[in-house]
């Protein structure tokens, strides 16, 4: 069996520049050391690495899912009959296959140098030395290196074969002279060929005939006794090796002849994200991924495939942070690796995948487990010839209610398995009865209110007459059920200042009527007929009423604004209407008008890197928080869309939005530039499916159950979560701790049940399952794992301790338990190297760069030039995303434009985020799913300036623009397109910003460069490799 690990030898004699220096990690948990346990929701301190875990070998394709899986109502057979529902067309590979991607390595190279630090090559060399990568792993096919053809089954039945990275071909062997001033930093030398670990022929591994030198004051490493009871040799996981050829046997003096200078370390060598995301696509994208496996490793969200619900959840609405849990809370603790799940229960579903299918019981409902609730799903196991069924999730035979019963076939699987949707797949649905009804009986439809801060700087800059314009576009375009004609959703509208205007929108009369309530401390709705109406009954009136809105206040001088009455009204008119809904808030100001929820500036940047620096996350009063419990209790969403020219603190009037699985909109220093960007924001927030007013329960197999959330909520109790509204775009992180042993057999059920009403009133349960495999083996655990999960759930634990616990304390337990990872993955599951080897595992080789990504975000640490608001507002737009929105705001994607083919449908291969892959001729697009970053090199072609910007030279280019001009050539076309069909895949609107090389804005640009040092603080990718390395190996030592 041939596997291969990630190893990495670098020096650390000195400190690595731009690490700082840090403190020794913490074992205890964040903050005070006399708390006995973790309080809930904050990222826990690694413990020991523990004894070794026995490895045994790996088995080659997919885990063993056990003798005995519930994945089917019954035993699996072969060739049994396909499900009958309707599914997608069956997609060809041939023509969907990716397309080949030019290697970034044909790009021009950068030809400045970086202002303010050395080059990121310079920096390797530093770092790491004459520090080269091999890769070990089965000989490949002849053709494209390294990338496997794509599968030829139209559907997945397993985990692809992980693609072999190539191998690097070693040159003459020579010790590299130390850097100075005369030799600077040539190539380093390539060792000797690299030995095949499948017994072929070819020269040992280096790591094997070399050794690498031992870190400063640490004894060698120390061997690893085989396996007990095994006759095979420890198992290698996927991989690639970083080793030093300093370290072979016999040193300077051995050697004769002149110094020859050392190469350069070749950036290509470090593990590379964008070179895993085009792994991914070439072996699975067009392809279609079936869900019929238990613990299969879904693609990645970057590859784009057609999904196949076969008996467990779509990737689109349920990922894990790893597929196979550990069998036991000792493992678990073990590896430190979270267990997790990131569930989007309202996902989309692209138009080539079958929609969710809705059951109807009629009065009886859904068929539930008596004993733990669970709903009726594919892991049930029918008994006594289908008068009974075994839940999976507690074991618990429930009798078959007589309605619901049917014979069993020659396997034990009911005959009507394929014709209902909640025995044979992962989502589905139910029509609630009233038992799941406030008070018993049916809902109401939502009804949307829009509140419009109608102070004197909202009035003069424009901001209220644009309001009022688009909301006639946005009010035609309500949402609706498919078959229905119109929306049933009712609209409303209020204005406000100091005091609060309600607005009677009456179908029958000839004006709006405007009733005014001054009593901003004792909010009461001034009417109830009139307020919520009809859109289309009274189209006549609204119209009428918002083309008067910016004239009836166009002489206000009134400046001072409240805000939480504003709130306390919106969801009393719910209230008072019996139904749920949604509030549109559209605020400019910080509310210091004497009234409940006054706020003060507390911008101080004084607290800034000190122990209290925590507290600019904190709401100011408490009084935020009550106001948010309200209104979920009454199912009314708060969105707020935010226009701030200084300080309003965000932190404070946010918390509302964020606990009622709102949306914080915010546009600094608005200006007329910037109201596309709002107002794409506005249409799209409009006319997304939102589910109201719902609750929702994650069930699980014996075992282990779920016990912090992450994400836009509210928890009233330890396992409701519940959302006023949640739509496309919310996804909740959930964490799993054991309180038995996992049964490997049975594998690891979990089941997410969303209670909820829909746009047109009815309620429902929306119900996604998934199971996973359970291992007793470490290696398992690691082979998979899924980064892009990891990191969401990592970014989400630590954006809620900063809530309570000093930043310093939150980086270092991160960095920590990076270190703690990888070294119980090196101890119990690579093969014996040498100590001051780095290894990775194939899954988490990229891990290490998306860490230092979140370690250098704002919320973690601040910047000069970010403000207070800016680090809330991020902060909780991240508790909110999916693990596809994470990955691409953690790790930007950088197109070379100018080498795009505007007769061709695809883009340029994206490349990696450093300075170093720029080019002074070069136009890349950066993306980051909120914000789009243009960046011009000094030296583009005056042609393609003429093609973008229809203007003649580099100098002439208008920087102040927020999107590109119709020019009408075919490069203008192409990039236009581009941009439109990356926005349409993000759920913010990207503002574009041009920035120019060597301008001003680029300092801005360039923290968005992740692999990067940061200007003011904050590793490189390859630094933080260094660190990591270091701390792995004082945790071995």
């Amino acid at each position: 069996m041939s596997q291969q690990g990630y190893v990495a030898t670098p020096p650390y004699s000195q400190p690595q520049p731009g690490m700082g220096a840090l403190s020794p990690p913490l074992r205890g948990h964040y903050g005070d050391p006399s708390h006995s346990a973790p309080p809930a929701g904050i990222m826990k301190p690694a413990g020991s690495l523990g004894p070794t875990a026995p490895v045994g070998a790996l088995p080659p394709g997919p885990p063993n899912s056990g003798t005995h899986q519930f994945g089917q109502n019954g035993p699996n057979i072969s060739g049994y009959p396909q499900q009958r529902f309707p599914g997608p067309p069956p997609v060809n590979n041939a023509n969907n296959a990716a397309p080949p991607y030019p290697p970034s390595s044909h790009l021009p190279p950068a030809s400045y140098p970086s202002p303010g630090s050395m080059s990121a090559t310079t920096q390797l060399g530093h770092q790491l030395g004459a520090m080269q990568i091999h890769n070990y792993g089965p000989g490949m096919a002849s053709g494209s290196p390294g990338i496997p053809a794509p599968p030829s089954a139209a559907s997945f039945q397993g985990p692809p074969q992980l693609a072999q990275p190539s191998i690097l071909l070693p040159g003459p062997r020579m010790l590299p002279p130390p850097p100075s001033t005369h030799n600077g930093f040539g190539a380093a030398p390539s060792l000797p060929p690299a030995g095949r670990q499948d017994g072929l022929p070819g020269s040992s591994p280096p790591t094997a005939n070399f050794p690498s030198l031992p870190l400063p004051g640490q004894p060698p490493g120390p061997g690893y006794p085989p396996q007990q009871g095994a006759n095979y040799s420890p198992p290698q996981m996927p991989g690639a090796q970083l080793t030093s050829p300093a370290g072979f046997p016999g040193g300077p003096a051995q050697m004769a002849g002149p110094m020859q200078p050392p190469k350069k370390l070749d950036p290509e060598s470090i593990p590379s994200p964008i070179q895993v995301i085009e792994n991914d696509r070439s072996t699975r994208s067009g392809q279609v991924y079936a869900t019929n496996m238990r613990g299969q490793v879904p693609p990645l969200v970057t590859t784009d495939c057609v999904i196949q619900d076969q008996g467990n959840a779509s990737p689109r609405y349920i990922r894990c942070t790893t597929y196979c849990f550990p069998s036991t809370s000792d493992m678990a603790k073990q590896s430190q690796l979270p267990l997790a799940a990131i569930i989007k229960p309202f996902a989309t579903v692209p138009p080539n995948e079958v929609p969710l299918y809705l059951v109807n019981h009629g009065e009886s409902g859904p068929v539930r487990c008596n004993r733990c609730k669970a709903y009726m799903c594919p892991f049930m196991q029918f008994i006594e010839g289908g008068r009974k069924y075994q839940c999976g999730f507690c074991n618990c035979v429930n009798d078959v209610p007589p309605f619901y019963f049917q014979h069993l076939d020659h396997v034990g699987r009911r005959l009507d398995h394929y014709e209902r949707p909640e025995l044979s797949l992962g989502s589905y649905e139910y029509v609630a009865t009233l038992d799941y009804c406030r008070n018993n009986k049916p809902p109401n439809p939502p009804a949307y209110i829009f509140m419009i801060d109608v102070s004197y700087s909202n009035v003069k800059n424009g901001l209220v007459k644009l309001i009022c314009e688009e909301l006639k576009t946005v009010l035609e375009s309500l949402p609706k059920e498919e078959r229905e004609e119109t929306s049933a959703i009712r609209v409303g509208f209020v204005t406000y200042n100091k005091v609060l205007h309600f607005f009677n929108v009456k179908s029958n009369l000839a004006q709006p009527q405007m009733m005014v309530v001054t009593d901003v401390a004792e909010v009461f709705v001034p009417l109830l007929d009139g307020l919520l109406v009809n859109y289309q009954e009274s189209k006549a009136v609204i119209h009428n009423l918002l083309d008067q809105i910016p004239e009836i206040f166009a002489d206000s001088n009134e400046n001072e604004t409240v805000f939480a009455p504003v709130v306390q009204a919106g969801m009393e008119a719910l209230k008072a209407a019996d139904c749920p809904g949604k509030l549109y808030i559209f605020h400019s100001s910080l509310p210091t008008a004497e009234a409940p929820g006054k706020l003060k500036n507390r911008d101080d940047r004084k607290l800034i890197n000190t122990d209290k620096e925590k507290t600019l996350f904190q709401p100011q009063t408490n009084i935020y928080e009550t106001l948010a419990k309200d209104c979920v209790a009454n199912g009314c969403c708060v969105n707020l869309f935010v226009f701030p020219s200084q300080y309003v603190d965000v932190a404070s009037m946010g918390l509302v939005t964020l606990q009622t699985g709102g949306t914080l909109y915010k546009y600094n220093n608005f200006q007329h530039l910037d109201s596309q960007t709002f107002l794409n924001d506005l249409r799209s927030d409009v006319q997304k499916i939102t589910g109201f007013d719902a609750i929702m329960r994650v069930r699980t197999s014996t075992g282990f159950r779920a016990t912090d959330f992450f994400g836009a909520i509210y928890m009233n109790n330890t396992t409701d979560v519940e959302m006023a509204g949640v739509d496309c775009d919310k996804a909740v992180t959930v964490e799993f701790k054991h309180d038995d042993k996992l049964n490997e057999d049975s594998g690891a059920l979990i089941q997410c049940a969303v209670l909820y009403t829909t746009i047109s009133g009815q309620r429902r349960l929306r119900i996604h399952n998934t199971s996973l495999n359970c291992s007793s083996q470490l290696a398992d655990l690691y082979k998979s794992c899924e980064t892009d999960a990891l990191i969401n759930f990592f970014a989400k634990s630590a954006f809620t301790a900063v809530l309570t616990q000093p930043l310093k304390t939150v980086r270092d337990i991160l960095v920590h338990q990076t270190a703690h990872m990888l070294a119980c993955y090196r101890k119990n599951c690579a093969s014996p190297s040498a100590v001051s080897q780095l290894i990775l595992p194939d899954a988490m080789k990229v891990f290490p760069v998306y860490m230092n990504s979140l370690l250098k975000n704002c919320v973690l640490l601040s910047r000069p030039e970010i403000s207070v608001d800016e680090r809330a507002s991020q902060r909780q737009l991240v508790m909110s995303m999916d693990v596809a929105d994470t990955q691409l705001f953690f790790y930007p994607q950088l197109i070379p434009i100018h080498t795009m083919d505007v007769k061709s449908e695809t883009l340029p291969a994206a490349i990696r985020c450093s300075e170093e892959r720029l080019s002074e001729g070069g136009v890349f697009l950066l993306v980051n799913g909120l914000r789009m970053f243009l960046w011009l090199g000094v030296s583009t072609p005056p042609e393609l300036i003429q093609g973008i910007f229809n203007v003649p030279s580099f100098t002439h280019i208008n920087t102040d623009v927020t999107s590109l001009p119709e020019v009408g050539s075919p490069y203008s076309e192409k990039l236009r397109l581009t941009m439109s069909n990356i926005q349409k895949k993000q759920p913010y609107s990207m503002k574009l910003t041009i920035v120019k090389q060597r301008e001003q804005p680029e300092v801005v640009f360039r923290q968005f460069l992740v692999e990067d040092k940061g200007l003011y603080g904050g590793a490189s990718y390859v630094d933080f490799l260094c660190c990591v390395h270091k701390e792995i190996c004082r945790l071995l030592s």
